[in-house]
């Protein structure tokens, strides 16, 4: 059942992040990070940090669905979209840096599903530019809850800061990857999928699109970066509970 309230999305995250982290899985990385924007939004909206809060747990809970539906789509093998099919897939490899899998839900969840959950909070009658100012908050904590996990990785895996040493100035996806060209993306798509006659089609081609970039974020073009990547993966921890016990701290 999909969630209802902030408090249910944040208990539907605390059992998958128990469940994949039993079966020593990747895929409990990225609804830590998750879970930690959510509560930080639950606060904002007690403390009426947004415009409209209101609004505000409307669009969290319609946002998480679109994750927690994936995430039980790929249990239940009922098709979704291929963005998620693509970061729930590289987890299973089980060969990609904690941050890959980091991106990768964060690729998924923000150039695709924001766009289309603010343009489903404010409804096809609603005004999508109030929504602007609120939107660019949200972006912002979560922007803020990143760097927070990233000086958390460094525990784990002693070699990432290597990759922000000599991967500055390539255009490599995964050290070139911002949250704020993420956010403008998604803005845009919000724009486009709120006016679009065809929903499905506009969702589909943008899928299509975000897919891509997943594959992307995986890949290395050159060989500096391909051995930067494997020399960064063979000295970080491989234990999940460990690394999951590492970021969930405050």
């Amino acid at each position: 059942m999909p969630a209802k309230t902030i408090d249910e999305v944040i208990s539907a995250l605390d059992y998958i992040i128990e469940k994949e982290c039993t079966n020593n899985s990747c895929m409990a990385y990225f609804p830590i990070l998750y879970r930690k924007v959510t509560v930080r939004i639950k606060e904002g909206i007690l403390n009426n940090e947004f415009e409209n809060n209101p609004r505000m747990e409307k669009l969290d809970v319609i946002f998480a669905n679109r994750y927690i539906e994936a995430y039980e789509c790929l249990g239940n093998n009922h098709p979704f979209t291929k963005s998620w099919k693509n970061a729930f897939e590289a987890a299973k490899t089980g060969k990609l840096l904690i941050m890959q899998h980091l991106l990768l839900g964060i690729n998924a969840h923000i150039n695709l599903d924001l766009g289309i959950a603010v343009a489903e909070t404010v409804g096809d009658d609603g005004e999508l530019l109030d929504f602007e100012n609120d939107f660019n908050k949200i972006n912002e904590i979560l922007a803020s809850m990143i760097a927070n996990v990233e000086a958390k990785i460094i525990s784990v895996s002693p070699l990432f800061g290597l990759l922000d040493r000599f991967g500055k100035g390539r255009e490599d996806k995964l050290v070139s990857f911002s949250i704020n060209v993420a956010r403008d993306g998604a803005w845009l798509f919000a724009n486009q999928y709120h006016i679009s006659p065809n929903k499905k089609d506009a969702l589909n081609s943008r899928d299509t699109i975000i897919a891509k970039l997943a594959e992307k974020l995986i890949t290395q073009k050159s060989w500096l970066l391909k051995y930067l990547v494997k020399t960064i993966y063979f000295f970080e921890k491989k234990d999940v509970p460990q690394i999951v016990a590492v970021l969930k701290k405050d």
